[in-house]
C-alpha cells in the first residue's frame, strides 16, 4: 500500500489525526480575513466587465504584421476606450472594444484600416448589445437562488438544518472569494465566468456532503455512549474523508490549472482566463470550506443543544475520574484496540491466497487431535 493510502486507512480507523475542530477559531478567523480581503477588492477595483455585459464592437481583421501591441494602442487611441487585442490563428487580430455605438464603429474601422495597412472591407465588425449579458445575468442570478434553495431544502431533509445551514455559508463563502479574486485581478467576467461560478457551487456541495453523510454515520446513537462528544466525532469525520477530499481536490485541479497557467499564461489564450479563473479559485476554495468551515460550524451549531451540552458534560466526566484513578479512558481504549488490530493484520509482503501461519504461542495448543 502507498503511504498516502496507508495515511488514508489510518486517518479513517482513527488511529491519527489532525483536530480541525478544536483550531476552528484559526479557520474561521483566516476565511473572515480572505472574504474581507475579497470584498474590499471588489469595492475598490470592481468587476471587469466584458463586452457582453457593456456592449461594444468586436473588429477581426485578416493577417497583419503589426504586433498585439501596436494595434492595441492604435484601436485604444482612435475609440476613447481601452481595448483588448488578441492574435488570431491566421495571422489576424481580434479586437475587443467596450461601449462603442454604430457610427464610432465605421470611424474605429476606418482607422484600424489605415493603421493596420489593410483594406476596410475584409475587417469584419460586430456590434453587442448590452441587454443580451444582461440577460445572462439576471437568469444567473436567479438559477443562483433557485439552486440555493433547493440545496438548503434537501440538506435539511437529508441530514438536519444545521447542515443546511452550514453548506449554504460555505457555497457563499466560495463565491465571495472567486468573485473578489476577479475584481483583485482584474479578469474580465464574459459569460464563461458565470458558466465557471455555477459550476464551482456543485463541487463545493459535494465535497461538503461526503463529509457530512461521514459525520451523520458517525453520531448515530451519540447519546448513548460516553466515549466521545460530538465534535470529537465530527473532526473524525473530517480526518476520515480527508484523503479522499486531498485526492478529488489535486484530481480537478490538474487540468484547471492547465487551462489558466499554460493555456492562458504561457500559450496566451486570454479566452480560456475567464472561465479558468473561476475554476481554480472556486475548487481550492470549496475544498477548503468544506473541511475548515461547514463541518466546525455545523459542531458549533450541535454542541449548543441541551443533548450535546450534556452529552460533553458526562464524557469530559468520566474522563477525569478515569484520570483520578490513572486509568486510560474509553476513547485511549477505542485508540488502543485499534493499533492493535492494525498490529495483527497480515505483513505487508503477504500474498494474496496464501495460507498464514499463526504466530507461536495462539491457536489450538499442540497436543494429540481430537
Amino acid at each position: 500500500m502507498s503511504r498516502l493510502g496507508n495515511l488514508g486507512a489510518r486517518l479513517y480507523r482513527g488511529e491519527v489525526g489532525y483536530d480541525f475542530i478544536g483550531k476552528r477559531k484559526i479557520w474561521y478567523g483566516i476565511s473572515i480575513l480572505i472574504t474581507i480581503t475579497a470584498i474590499v477588492g471588489l469595492a475598490v477595483s470592481g468587476l471587469n466587465m466584458g463586452i457582453e455585459f457593456k456592449g461594444g464592437a468586436v473588429f477581426t481583421t485578416p493577417k497583419t504584421s503589426v504586433s498585439v501591441d501596436k494595434a492595441e494602442e492604435l484601436a485604444s487611441t482612435s475609440s476613447g476606450h481601452q481595448a483588448i487585442v488578441q492574435k488570431l490563428g491566421n495571422g489576424g487580430l481580434r479586437i475587443q472594444i467596450t461601449e462603442v455605438d454604430t457610427s464610432k464603429s465605421d470611424e474605429i474601422k476606418g482607422d484600424l484600416a489605415k493603421g493596420l495597412d489593410v483594406s476596410e472591407e475584409k475587417i469584419a465588425a460586430d456590434l453587442v448589445g448590452p441587454s443580451w449579458g444582461e440577460q445572462i445575468a439576471n437568469k444567473a442570478w436567479t438559477g443562483l437562488g433557485v439552486f440555493m434553495v433547493l440545496v438548503v431544502i434537501y440538506l435539511a431533509i437529508a441530514f438536519e438544518w444545521r447542515m443546511a445551514i452550514a453548506a449554504l455559508v460555505a457555497l457563499i463563502h466560495d463565491i465571495t472569494i472567486t468573485v473578489g479574486i476577479y475584481a483583485l485581478v482584474g479578469f474580465e467576467v464574459t459569460p464563461g465566468t458565470v458558466i465557471g461560478l455555477l459550476t464551482i457551487l456543485g463541487y463545493s456541495l459535494y465535497d461538503t456532503v461526503v463529509v457530512f453523510d461521514s459525520l451523520k454515520e458517525g453520531s448515530k446513537g451519540i447519546t448513548k455512549q460516553t466515549r466521545w462528544t460530538y465534535s470529537e466525532i465530527a473532526n473524525r469525520s473530517i480526518n476520515g474523508t480527508l484523503v479522499r477530499s486531498i485526492n478529488t481536490t489535486i484530481v480537478a485541479l490538474l487540468p484547471v490549472a492547465g487551462l489558466l497557467f499554460i493555456g492562458g499564461g504561457v500559450l496566451g489564450a486570454g479566452m480560456l482566463n475567464d472561465i479558468s479563473l473561476a475554476l481554480f479559485v472556486g475548487l481550492a476554495a470549496g475544498a477548503y470550506s468544506s473541511i475548515f468551515i461547514a463541518t466546525p460550524l455545523v459542531a458549533d451549531l450541535k454542541e449548543r443543544e441541551p443533548q450535546m451540552k450534556a452529552l460533553k458534560k458526562r464524557v469530559l466526566a468520566k474522563r477525569a475520574a478515569a484520570a483520578a484513578k490513572g486509568e486510560p479512558s474509553e476513547a485511549e481504549l477505542s485508540d488502543q484496540e485499534h493499533n492493535g488490530a492494525a498490529e495483527d493484520a497480515a505483513p505487508a509482503g503477504a500474498v494474496v491466497g496464501q495460507r498464514q501461519e499463526p504466530p507461536r504461542g495462539h491457536g489450538r495448543t499442540p497436543g494429540k487431535r481430537r
